[in-house]
């Protein structure tokens, strides 16, 4: 493990490399065959589902056929979950990766049920040159609290097979927010400077707090430092307040929307987002083994360059799919919605998307 679990120096660097690195990534879809008719078929075999979308809130649900109006974004979809399905759908929209790449996993506690297969995970990551898994650690005492107590979960949970950058191990940097109604900076783990990419690869879920998990929280919550960044995130004056006291609902949506785009702004055209359902607990991977069951089937995996969108295709699969009530209502309890209305607002992405089956 001491040969693959790294602890890369947090030093800060200027952002001004960003203005250097642009890179056009137009061209990155290049290889879809037809996809409005391949969207279409998709709706056309499962009618079910479109009549179901009727029946959602208006913010969770939109799939935008690829000719219509307005329609921005390309999602990516296979129904099989799979390192074989996870690599066909990484090759429609890595165009834009390159040079040292950071995976943004979240690796969770300590034997959690639920996290993302190693096997999978380690197939990916070996087809992703210089690429490692990056964490960072958290804000509540647990088994990731401390560096030293998250390198020893690190090899409990098995990723021991490639680099696994703690991020906040050896300090800390500030990255601006634009535009942001909270924010002009989050802290964020200091090594996430030395990545020239970052492949956000996220297990989709419920969350306690934000009602569901996504790319957007997994950046948000995930690359933010586990003392100061998380504790900014939250909004807490005090972390030892019991957890019911902490500001959430709306107030937490736009919070972490505005340290996810910190993260997309740093990246550029650098980043993209790949979200897989399966075990869609309502309870998030730091739960551990207390995590509830899932009580909803496997949908998936979705890809996109468009974080808005990736999220706003899981969401509308979530709110398709039957056996779906237990994680709905954990969404709509917590007005988890609203990370895409906030993302919308803040221009993170594009909810107008073109799901494209694979």
């Amino acid at each position: 493990m001491a040969d693959h679990v790294s602890q890369k120096s947090g030093h800060a660097c200027g952002l001004q490399r960003r203005t250097l690195l642009e890179l056009a990534a137009a061209g990155a879809l290049a290889g879809a065959v037809n996809p409005a008719a391949a969207a279409a078929a998709a709706l056309t075999r499962n009618s079910a589902m479109t009549e179901s979308f009727k029946q959602a809130p208006v913010v969770g649900c939109r799939r935008v056929p690829a000719d219509a109006p307005g329609a921005k974004a390309r999602v990516y979809f296979s129904r099989t979950i799979s390192a074989e399905s996870l690599l066909k759908l990484y090759a429609r929209i890595n165009e834009g990766i390159y040079g040292h790449t950071a995976i943004k996993l979240h690796t969770g506690e300590r034997h959690g049920p639920n996290i993302l297969p190693r096997d999978m995970v380690r197939a990916f990551q070996a087809a992703v040159p210089d690429s490692a898994i990056v964490e960072t650690n958290t804000l509540y005492q647990g088994d990731r609290y401390t560096t030293e107590q998250h390198l020893e979960t690190l090899k409990i949970n098995g990723w021991t097979f490639c680099p696994v950058d703690i991020m906040d191990a050896n300090g800390t940097v500030n990255l601006p927010v634009r535009g942001g109604r909270h924010f002009k900076e989050v802290s964020m783990g200091g090594s996430i400077v030395n990545y020239d990419s970052m492949i956000v690869l996220t297990h989709f879920k419920g969350h306690a707090m934000g009602g569901f998990g996504g790319s957007m929280k997994n950046i948000a919550i995930g690359c933010a430092d586990g003392r100061i960044g998380k504790q900014q995130v939250h909004a807490v004056s005090d972390v030892n307040l019991p957890w019911d006291q902490w500001p959430a609902k709306e107030h937490l949506m736009e919070t972490m929307s505005e340290s996810a785009k910190a993260v997309i702004d740093f990246f550029g055209k650098h980043i993209v987002f790949i979200n897989v359902l399966r075990r869609m607990s309502v309870d998030c991977d730091c739960a551990g083994t207390s995590a509830a069951e899932p009580t909803i089937p496997d949908i998936g995996i979705l890809a996109s360059t468009d974080l808005l969108a990736v999220d706003q295709a899981s969401c509308d699969l979530v709110y398709a799919s039957a056996g779906n009530h237990d994680l709905v209502e954990r969404i709509e309890s917590r007005r988890g919605l609203h990370q895409l209305e906030y993302m919308r607002e803040l221009k993170m992405g594009s909810d107008r998307y073109a799901l494209i089956e694979i």
